[in-house]
């Protein structure tokens, strides 16, 4: 196995991160899951399913804003701190009210509000700490992608061990376990060795650096177009893991562990291609890779779609997921490594914003859709809409190859010893 993919270990506090993370985040897949099983099981409704993403998630679109020049004020690692606390004791209300009381739908919809707000001030915050934890600059793409893996490799495990906890025990213990897994990353943020946080003065009020991490964009277009690619797939084409339960009990005759492995096979495939993402040396021209990566999740969906086998069923859901996950780990390395240190954070905020405001949106709009043509139909059609986008962008990535091939040339007419080819 090639050294490289791990490369970003090197790195102490990065090492403590990695671990800590990897442990939280199979207890948030595991919530997740359990929450989006629970809504189904009672309301059988595809549409209660689109306003469960949509309560978890446009709440971090609202907020992402206030959470990006938050991030950029004040110190990452605190803020960081505080919203995982927070996490915790969100899970561990919500797995209280599960487990003691005689709750209603709508109070799991008001929790994962709350959750939604934490996430905005924690993604920010989370995203360009990266950038401090990682000792050697040029270890940063790996870094962001070996994040991705831990994040796919718990979308793999979290919602298998989800499964099987919710027939055995019920979703209370998976939203138990899931607070008790805050516990190992709040460790490894304690155990971190951090250079002294350096306050600078701000005299400009919030809305004004909003305003200018917008500026930012408008005069970086090889940032914004991704951001709005992003933003395009995250209202068409991402909610389509809205419809897995539907496609669990109704189409496979399945129960909650179907659930999970249809999740779990996503998640494989997007731990996959996480790897793949790793193991890239540098140079390689990523924006090349996230054109071809979101024709494969389109194809990958339509594929799926229709399919009533379910072992090849999972094949292609597996191909989806590694085609899914280069739209956001791309993105954010994109923006990551390009962006300037001072506007870091407003412009994840502005990612933030493209990924957690649009799928809400989209979750709505496909539990609507799938309502009246049916989940099979909505999700050919996200599939199809993937593949549209990915044509509406040739423009932008053939712009952006012409001009990483007119800058070798330009360095090869001044210094013609140099071959970069």
């Amino acid at each position: 196995m090639d050294i490289n993919i791990f490369k970003a270990f090197r790195s102490r506090n990065y090492r403590l991160y990695f671990s800590g993370q990897s442990i939280s985040l199979i207890g948030t897949w595991m919530q997740r899951t359990a929450i989006y099983w629970l809504i189904y099981v009672q309301t059988h409704s595809a549409f209660m399913l689109g306003l469960a993403v949509f309560a978890a998630q446009f709440p971090s679109f609202l907020f992402s804003p206030i959470g990006g020049v938050i991030s950029d004020r004040y110190n990452r690692y605190h803020v960081l701190l505080f919203t995982q606390i927070a996490s915790l004791i969100q899970a561990a209300l919500l797995a209280f009210m599960v487990m003691f009381t005689q709750y209603t739908l709508w109070k799991i919809f008001a929790l994962s509000v709350l959750l939604g707000i934490i996430n905005a001030f924690d993604v920010p915050a989370r995203q360009s700490m990266v950038h401090e934890i990682v000792d050697y600059k040029d270890d940063l793409p790996n870094a962001i992608a070996l994040n991705s893996s831990m994040v796919n490799l718990a979308w793999l495990i979290g919602p298998a061990i989800s499964g099987v906890v919710l027939e055995k025990f019920g979703a209370g213990i998976c939203f138990l376990i899931n607070a008790f897994s805050f516990i190992a990353v709040i460790a490894s943020l304690l155990l971190m060795r951090l250079p002294k946080f350096i306050p600078q003065v701000h005299t400009k009020k919030v809305i004004k650096e909003f305003k200018e991490g917008w500026e930012y964009l408008k005069h970086t277009p090889s940032i914004g177009f991704v951001i709005l690619l992003l933003a395009c797939t995250s209202l068409l084409v991402l909610p389509f893991a809205t419809l897995l339960p539907v496609y669990a009990k109704v189409i496979f005759k399945g129960n909650a562990s179907t659930f999970g492995y249809l999740n779990s096979f996503i998640g494989l495939g997007a731990v996959g291609g996480a790897f793949f993402l790793a193991s890239l040396k540098a140079g390689v021209n990523l924006k090349k890779i996230l054109f071809i990566n979101l024709f494969i999740f389109g194809a990958g969906l339509v594929l799926f779609s229709h399919m009533t086998n379910f072992p090849l069923a999972l094949f292609f859901a597996m191909l989806a997921g590694f085609g899914m996950m280069s739209q956001t780990t791309i993105s954010n390395t994109i923006i990551q490594t390009t962006v300037s240190a001072e506007m870091r954070g407003r412009v994840i905020s502005y990612f933030a914003m493209a990924f957690f405001g649009m799928q809400p949106l989209g979750g709505l709009l496909i539990g609507t859709v799938s309502q009246y043509i049916g989940a099979p139909n909505t999700i050919l059609a996200e599939g199809i809409a993937a593949i549209l986008i990915a044509i509406s962008f040739i423009p932008f990535f053939r712009n952006d190859i012409l001009k990483e091939k007119d800058k070798i040339k330009l360095v090869e007419l001044e210094d013609p010893s140099v071959n970069l080819n």
